[in-house]
């Protein structure tokens, strides 16, 4: 998880040798982070119940890089945290589009019979995130607020709850101290919850 010297040094030249159309540098890109955006996509899937249901890991993967390599060739990160922390964004927004949809007006989700029992063929009980739309919109809703979370606080939420850090390693990721770390995970569940009306992540 170091955030090292060598790896932007690379990554910086693999990204100008792309926006100059070299399709090695492309390829480069892809290999060099595919695993491990494919973890992060697997576990951020995991809080996407609804979408997990009709898209595979690898699916939703291949779709939030072909928005990451877009999006690189507006901007270059000037570390590999802010390469993974611009990389978590595309997942979740194409994680996003994927929810609106299939639990949309029009989605399949929202009318398919099958997509409100769980795997033991019953039918879940009303309070069940997985199952119940308006649980399925606020949960939406609390992704798209994180977006709006200033930068510190922003960063925190993507280490701590997308990308399943514990306070330790993301202290040392951001080369601050574990209270520092508490302070911001704390600050972001409050202004979420004041976004929200109540909700925070892991309510």
């Amino acid at each position: 998880m170091a955030d090292d010297l060598g790896g932007t040094t690379r990554m910086h030249l693999w990204i100008d040798q792309m926006r100059e159309g070299n399709g090695q540098a492309h390829d480069a890109i892809l290999r060099h982070v595919s695993e491990r955006l494919k973890r992060l996509t697997r576990k951020m899937l995991q809080d996407f119940p609804g979408v997990r249901r009709w898209e595979e890991t690898d699916d939703v993967s291949q779709n939030a890089i072909q928005r990451l390599l877009r999006a690189l060739r507006a901007v270059r990160p000037a570390s590999m945290r802010e390469f993974f922390g611009l990389a978590a964004m595309q997942i979740r927004r194409e994680l996003l589009d994927l929810a609106k949809h299939y639990y949309g007006p029009e989605g399949a989700g929202a009318h398919h019979a099958s997509a409100y029992h769980d795997s033991t063929g019953r039918v879940p009980e009303a309070a069940d995130s997985a199952s119940d739309p308006s649980r399925l919109a606020e949960w939406r809703e609390m992704h798209q607020q994180v977006g709006r979370l200033p930068a510190e606080e922003r960063e925190i939420v993507e280490l701590l709850y997308y990308q399943g850090l514990s306070q330790a390693e993301a202290a040392s990721l951001l080369d601050v101290s574990v209270r520092t770390v508490q302070r911001r995970w704390i600050n972001a569940q409050l202004k979420l919850r004041d976004l929200l009306s109540g909700d925070r992540p892991g309510s």
